[in-house]
């Protein structure tokens, strides 16, 4: 690497805010007051993310006549809602999927395979008119993803995949794309193969939308308090009790939507661990950089590599890229230190240049992280508590701007009682592994992080800890 590359890099980096984008926005609403006296519901929605956004809003649209509380510790979407990379994914062929990709889904639910492409393209078909029927402008566009191959390894493996796809009657709208064809789309001198899904994956503003549906759900007779973390949660008569800061909610009934923070029901927290992940945004591309890259049909990308890279165009033409490092904290703390990582800010504008060199003297405006929950098996999990009064779900695994919605779903379904298609999910029926208690989750994640780059260094071979994994329904890609 030559000193001057890398001072371009490092340059390139000297005016980001570490702040997130997404959040950075002049239209952002005020908070809600924080709860300050006592109050009776029907159900209690802890947590004004995307999860307990789309439980609150579900839940007033099948009867609008339930008495519905939502409280979030903070402000609606400050946390990995309003983080993320906006890719809102339906498709298994899609590693943002109900299942984290096909590969996954194959591995762990063969016979739901079929269902679980229904429910999410479905699930993203209802993502797209809710924010249509709630005015929601989150600067929605179904455009589609196309996971790269940069290596020739991955080329071959995305075509053996787009091979099983079409076997499996699962590649309609799917299109595998050699070397030039994928250039044609998004010019990288490093893309050698693509595999392009043309209807499953909406580009979206995160932010835009956990700020509209939150005022959906306002507008709908939520009673929404921000400020007002959830303390304990405890039988209380026929229902259940919570305790904030200021005040008490008595409810008959309870979602679960804090993800990675922790659980209220203590036996779901061994069930996840943060992950740490970063992204850049650059600053808005004239028209001639925007010329030099190609990418009029405006799709998500992904790369095929273990750590991997995720990159889209904003609506005001800037490029949003993030991932490769994941991070895991000693010990599972969630810390607000831990959203600014400058070296990993460096590695990813060294990446950056290294896809997209013609764009060379761009800047980034933005560089910030954020704790993704994640579960031994790379998808969310569900659950009730206290005989059927309380429902969860969590795991998401950077999943959850498309997933969230299934899962307020699913666990509506869980507090009613009643038997659908999706709680007779055997996804939504069993639970991943728990992880171990430390110093064992430390040096286990450690190693699988340094076996899968291992692997990215020899043509994806995976060595004998990540075939132990595979084979114990631990190990991923990705």
């Amino acid at each position: 690497m030559a000193p001057s590359a890398m001072n371009q890099w490092i340059r390139s980096l000297s005016d980001a805010q570490p702040v997130p984008y997404w959040l950075d926005d002049p239209g952002r609403p005020r908070p809600e007051p924080a709860l300050t006296t006592s109050e009776t519901c029907d159900l209690l929605v802890i947590g004004g993310g995307y999860s307990g956004l789309w439980t609150a809003l579900i839940a007033k649209e099948r009867d609008p006549g339930r008495d519905v509380v939502l409280v979030e510790g903070r402000e609606a979407g400050w946390a990995a809602s309003g983080r993320n990379g906006g890719f809102c994914a339906a498709s298994l062929t899609c590693a943002a999927s109900l299942t984290h990709g096909l590969p996954n889904g194959l591995a762990r639910w063969p016979d739901e395979i079929h269902t679980l492409q229904r429910l999410g393209v479905r699930n993203l078909d209802e993502i797209e008119a809710a924010v249509a029927r709630h005015s929601i402008d989150c600067d929605f566009e179904r455009t589609g993803e196309i996971d790269v191959a940069t290596e020739p390894y991955q080329a071959w493996e995305l075509r053996d995949w787009h091979e099983e796809m079409s076997r499996r009657g699962l590649a309609e709208d799917v299109e595998y794309l050699d070397a030039e064809q994928v250039r044609e789309q998004v010019n990288s001198p490093t893309f050698q193969a693509g595999l392009w899904d043309r209807r499953g994956v909406a580009m979206l503003h995160p932010a835009k939308l956990a700020w509209g549906l939150k005022r959906a759900c306002v507008r709908l007779g939520v009673r929404v308090y921000e400020h007002t973390p959830a303390l304990t949660l405890k039988p209380y008569g026929a229902g259940m009790a919570v305790r904030t800061p200021y005040g008490r909610i008595r409810a008959r009934q309870v979602a679960l939507g804090t993800n990675i923070f922790p659980n209220l029901v203590r036996r779901v927290r061994p069930y996840t661990v943060p992950v740490y992940d970063y992204a850049l945004m650059t600053e808005p591309l004239n028209a001639a950089q925007l010329e030099s890259i190609g990418w009029k049909n405006r799709q998500g990308l992904g790369d095929s590599a273990n750590q991997f890279h995720y990159f889209r165009l904003s609506a005001d033409h800037r490029v949003l890229w993030g991932g490769y490092d994941a991070i895991y904290p000693y010990g599972g703390r969630v810390r607000a230190e831990y959203d600014d990582r400058p070296e990993t800010y460096a590695k990813l504008a060294g990446h950056f240049f290294t896809c997209f060199p013609q764009l060379e003297g761009i800047r980034f405006s933005h560089a910030w992280g954020g704790a993704i929950d994640t579960c031994s098996r790379f998808s969310a999990f569900f659950g009730t508590a206290h005989q059927g009064k309380v429902a969860y779900a969590a795991g998401y695994t950077g999943l959850g701007v498309g997933a969230t919605r299934f899962g307020a779903d699913v666990m509506l379904d869980l507090l009613s009682g009643e038997r659908t298609e999706r709680t007779e999910l055997e996804m939504v029926r069993k639970k991943p592994l728990p992880f171990p208690p430390e110093p064992f989750a430390w040096t286990g994640i450690a190693l699988t992080k340094w076996s899968l780059a291992r692997a990215d260094a020899r043509a994806g071979r995976r060595n004998l800890w990540l075939r132990t994994m595979d084979r114990l329904g631990l190990g991923f890609d990705s």
